[in-house]
């Protein structure tokens, strides 16, 4: 039985460890200048949140890829839900990273 709190990008304590790591990987790939312990894992990627365009995600996905062996594919349906924030993003990660 499925409930609302069982959704993957609602963020677990287990998950917080690589939502940090994850942080820390965007400020890398992108040069950020805010500190990642400072991003808020919960805002939007883009528009109001992080304010990310499709350059910065491919960015990301690339170093994704690079460290966790495997790939997000720009044509998979779910890149809204995946890409909604560092959160659901981490939740996706868990699930299918080989590294």
């Amino acid at each position: 039985m499925s409930s609302p709190s069982s959704d993957p990008a609602a963020g677990t304590a287990s998950n917080a460890p690589l939502e940090r790591e994850l942080a820390q990987l965007f400020v890398e790939a992108l040069n950020l200048e805010t500190p990642a312990e400072e991003l808020d894992v919960t805002a939007t990627l883009f528009g109001d949140g992080l304010g990310l365009d499709s350059i910065d995600i491919l960015e990301v996905a690339l170093a994704i890829s690079q460290r966790y062996g495997f790939q997000l594919r720009s044509d998979d349906e779910h890149n809204v839900r995946i890409f909604r924030s560092i959160r659901s993003l981490a939740a996706h990660v868990a699930e299918h990273r080989v590294r």
